[in-house]
């Protein structure tokens, strides 16, 4: 009961944190999403023994270049280009490696464009049409919430089939796919209740963030299971880290950030 309670507080506080720091202005939600990302970065460089300082000061430049000023196309799909490969490249690597090669060179670029380009795409969803815009990302984590929610639920009481067995036990295809159901009805709710996009595009995005989010959450697990450690961190009582929450919509966020780019070039 004890843990439980614990478990329920943290939560509820890192929900509380993230959602005001989202509606209060760009300037709260990039600052908070900069402290979270420093811890994202503490922690996968636990995973995966790695320890240099210049990996924080590429993130903050990085983190003040795309949300403060104004970056050259060029660059901006540079960074696109090499962050999605590069997640591409991880997925190949869950799917057909039995262990994720991070000898010392791969370790710095597996840092950079698998973690801390994906952060800064994140913080630079709800400003893709120019203005700040909090409920396409603040919807954007309501999908991934209830996704990941009802996958364990539909998972843990429905679940027969496993969905990637050697990497994680405890996911099943049973819950994948009813994380996904009731992650678009979330979508639905979204599109009915806000003024933002249409029901066709926040469809889109919640397959998106549900096929995408699923495969981030497992290759997160897999880094995991080669450091032999249950969860990226502790700071969150009943949760792990700050990355264990934030995987999923990391992972998702660049594919998410490519569509809403398109979007803009079509419309």
């Amino acid at each position: 009961m004890k843990e439980l309670l614990t478990r329920s507080l943290s939560g509820f506080l890192y929900i509380s944190i993230l959602l005001f720091s989202i509606f209060i202005s760009k300037e709260t939600f990039v600052g908070v999403f900069f402290v979270f990302g420093l811890i994202c970065v503490y922690e996968f460089q636990k995973l995966i023994h790695l320890k240099n300082k210049w990996l924080y000061v590429i993130f903050t430049v990085l983190i003040l270049v795309v949300n403060f000023t104004t970056i050259h196309p060029y660059f901006l799909y540079f960074l696109l280009t090499a962050t999605v490969l590069t997640e591409l490249l991880l997925v190949r690597d869950l799917l057909i490696i039995r262990i994720i090669p991070m000898f010392e060179k791969k370790k710095y670029m597996t840092s950079i464009f698998y973690l801390i380009t994906a952060i800064a795409f994140l913080t630079m969803i709800p400003t893709f049409r120019g203005e700040y815009e909090p409920f396409i990302v603040a919807g954007s984590f309501f999908i991934m919430w209830t996704n990941d929610t009802f996958a364990y639920l539909v998972g843990k009481n429905f679940g027969k089939h496993k969905l990637l067995e050697r990497i994680s036990p405890n996911k099943t295809i049973e819950g994948f796919v009813g994380g996904m159901f009731f992650g678009l009805i979330a979508a639905v709710i979204i599109a009915l209740s806000t003024q933002t996009l249409s029901l066709v595009i926040w469809l889109f995005i919640s397959l998106i963030l549900s096929i995408f989010g699923t495969l981030g959450d497992l290759i997160q697990s897999k880094f995991k299971r080669q450091a032999g450690v249950k969860d990226s961190g502790s700071i969150m009582p009943g949760h792990g880290g700050i990355f264990d929450r934030l995987d999923s919509i990391i992972f998702a966020s660049p594919f998410l950030f490519v569509f809403l780019q398109l979007l803009q070039y079509v419309s």
